[in-house]
């Protein structure tokens, strides 16, 4: 019978390692006789002294305890927390390596998941500004010394680490989040503690409309008892006078889940109004937005660039959401079917197109492989398919029908790599050609990358 062999590393000993690579994290990566550990704020070159945090059978994890050398991709970081907590697991790194990162790791997936080494990877479309960028915030709220507060939960746990400043999202929301903590204290509401699950509010969300300034509040609480209510709702008006929506959301659940199913609007309406691409758009509290709306905008007309629509063509806009790729994509062809499984962003993307003037899109509310099988045994055709799914990635179902209807063209908008290499690899095999693969910055300062993909059937 095999022993198992011993690891050439020991938990809580002291190594001195030089960086070697990142993980798709943003790890950085060291070997001690080809046992790999990836250790945190470490970058490619640097040598240091470490500690060993934790081992497994193929791979431990490390600390840094001093920086030995430093590499020039190296930048101060804003505030440790937000590595520790992991909104900003990338702010050691400058920004321009950030972006060489990304496009690294979509060439990786590209070339061992999609099998396609020769199909160039476009470099990385950045921000001119990489902080500040988010338009929509959901903070935890727990009793810390005492007192309620707001911050973020440090990485694998729910302790939280008071924050006031997060630094990637817009300014405004952070002044608004600390406005309504220092309400809620006034009146004395109490936290949520979840390991006893009493208290109530959980979390406090914030969404402001880029181009509008518009915000909206919601309160996320453990019961529909918000005390005193007819106090807060003022305080918080005056305090955030921009303020067109404050909802009370509901979750009486014990759950990570942030969001519950019952929702009470305690001022204006459950929604709040931005631009994107020249429309406007209603957003609802649980509509799905694009947090970055200056590379969001970025990322659409590259779709459009890739679709090339002349005007006589008809398209599918799979997953479309509350409608925004939609009616940039309606402006520019003949007819745009949208495709939705959740029914109110269905009723948000109507709403959009009637308030925009686009009367020439229409939307069908259901899971978009069950559509699109349907569509394709109809003997539907299209010129032109845009999809944007989840992080799973489009379902085999899905790709069959596509391969049934065999559009000319298809636009696929990815956040994560290694889901659409697997999926490019399954169209290539149906007979479709990857065009161009371009990454998209949508997330600074973040391991994530979105990508762009053109395909066209290789026979048109």
């Amino acid at each position: 019978m095999k022993t198992n062999q011993a690891l050439p590393v020991k938990k809580n000993e002291q190594y001195t390692v030089t960086i070697e690579d990142l993980t798709f994290e943003g790890l950085g990566v060291a070997k001690i006789n080809g046992y790999p550990l990836f250790i945190e704020n470490a970058l490619p070159g640097e040598k240091m002294d470490i500690k060993v945090l934790k081992t497994g059978k193929s791979f431990g994890y490390g600390k840094v305890l001093k920086q030995l050398t430093s590499s020039e991709d190296r930048v101060p970081v804003k505030n440790d927390n937000y590595t520790r907590v992991g909104i900003a697991p990338l702010q050691h790194i400058r920004y321009q390596a950030q972006l060489d990162f990304k496009k690294q790791q979509v060439e990786n997936v590209m070339k061992r998941i999609a099998k396609m080494p020769d199909v160039p990877v476009l470099d990385t479309l950045g921000m001119k500004d990489p902080w500040g960028y988010r338009n929509k915030a959901q903070i935890p709220v727990r009793k810390i010394e005492g007192q309620l507060t707001t911050g973020f939960f440090r990485k694998n746990s729910h302790d939280l680490v008071p924050i006031e400043n997060f630094y990637i999202q817009d300014p405004k929301i952070d002044q608004t989040i600390l406005a309504v903590r220092d309400v809620m204290r006034k009146y004395g509401v109490k936290p949520y503690n979840e390991k006893e699950n009493i208290g109530n509010l959980r979390h406090i969300m914030v969404r402001r409309g880029y181009y509008t300034g518009e915000i909206m509040i919601v309160l996320v609480t453990r019961t529909a008892k918000l005390f005193p209510k007819s106090k807060i709702i003022p305080d918080i008006l005056e305090a955030v006078p921009e303020t067109v929506s404050i909802v009370q959301n509901i979750n009486t659940k014990r759950t990570n889940t942030i969001l519950g199913n019952d929702a009470i609007v305690l001022h204006g309406e459950d929604h709040y109004k931005d631009k994107l691409m020249g429309h406007t758009f209603e957003i609802s509290h649980r509509s799905f937005y694009q947090v970055n709306p200056t590379q969001t905008e970025k990322l659409y007309q590259k779709v459009l660039d890739f679709a090339d629509l002349k005007g006589d063509e008809t398209v599918i806009d799979a997953y479309c959401g509350i409608g925004t790729i939609t009616l940039a994509l309606a402006e520019k062809a003949k007819k745009v079917y949208g495709i939705e499984i959740i029914e109110p962003a269905v009723a948000d993307a109507k709403l959009n197109a009637e308030m925009n003037g686009i009367d020439n899109v229409e939307y069908q509310v259901g899971a978009s492989e069950d559509i699109m099988l349907e569509w394709s045994k109809e003997k539907r055709e299209a010129d032109l398919l845009v999809v944007d799914p989840p992080r799973k990635g489009l379902e085999k179902q899905f790709i069959d029908a596509v391969l049934q209807m065999q559009p000319t063209k298809m636009v696929y908008v990815s956040c994560n790599p290694a889901t659409l290499a697997r999926d490019l690899a399954l169209l290539a095999e149906g007979g479709y050609d990857v065009k161009q693969v371009q990454p998209v910055d949508l997330f600074p300062q973040t391991p994530h990358v979105e990508t762009i993909v053109l395909l066209q059937r290789a026979d048109s």
